[in-house]
């Protein structure tokens, strides 16, 4: 499938060796954008590849500290940008970069250690049955949460502003553990910068009539995985880049 100029300026941060390595990367795809992890990727990546996940793509989206040095001893595929770009903008990298690899599926997974590995089987198995083309973790779902109260306030202003804006109703739009089907990665292109790129997502599901649902995960918070996550500051700059890319894009 030809890349669009969008996304042909996204893979200038992969080396021409890196790209020929990449297509040697089939089937499922576990991809990673980093910013600042170096206290986190080692034990991320090496828990994905104990539970057998070897084909990662980390992007590091322009740390400062010592992430991109760390993830080149890990033996994964790593694409790099210059500078900090947003979780959109490193997702949007990544998606990029499988519509050249065509893996069958993509699991995008957070850098900071809240996700468990042992759930990606719960989002790739409706895809391999066909009853999904994107699945959706969602911390929401538990009789109990486990997502402190902040968050899940956060959460909840984020979903609501979402089905305002797009018509679609979500449990946990903000979660990072997701999966797409090849037809679904290669529909969806992502173009918002920061995190509002998760409610973009949703939209873009609905647009492209791609079939979807949600699983239950728990998530795994320690001191450092909440000092990473979103704040009232992000859920704030979230909701009003939501309201100007409704403006803009319709």
């Amino acid at each position: 499938m030809a890349l669009s100029p969008y996304q042909e300026e996204r893979l200038c941060a992969v080396s021409d060796i890196q790209k020929i390595e990449l297509l040697k990367m089939k089937d499922i795809l576990i991809l990673i954008p980093a910013y600042n992890e170096e206290k986190s990727i080692c034990q991320v990546v090496n828990g994905l590849k104990s539970r057998g996940y070897d084909n990662i793509l980390v992007v590091d989206d322009g740390s400062n500290d010592r992430t991109f040095e760390m993830v080149h001893r890990l033996n994964v595929y790593v694409a790099r940008h210059l500078l900090n770009r947003g979780a959109g903008n490193a997702t949007a990298t990544g998606f990029a970069i499988a519509k050249i690899l065509d893996p069958e599926i993509i699991v995008t997974f957070d850098a900071d250690g809240q996700h468990d590995a042992s759930d990606i089987v719960k989002l790739i198995g409706p895809i391999k049955r066909g009853e999904a083309d994107v699945v959706i973790s969602s911390r929401m779902l538990a009789k109990r949460p486990a997502m402190p109260s902040r968050r899940i306030i956060y959460n909840k202003i984020a979903n609501l502003a979402t089905f305002i804006f797009y018509g679609f109703s979500v449990s946990d739009t903000q979660s990072g553990l997701k999966a797409f089907s090849r037809k679904a990665f290669n529909a969806i292109e992502i173009k918002s910068a920061g995190m509002e790129f998760c409610s973009e997502i949703i939209a873009k599901i609905k647009e492209k009539g791609l079939k979807f649902k949600e699983v239950s995960v728990r998530s795994i918070y320690t001191d450092y995985s909440m000092s990473k996550g979103q704040s009232f500051v992000t859920g704030v700059e979230t909701f009003f880049r939501l309201v100007l890319n409704k403006v803009l894009r319709g």
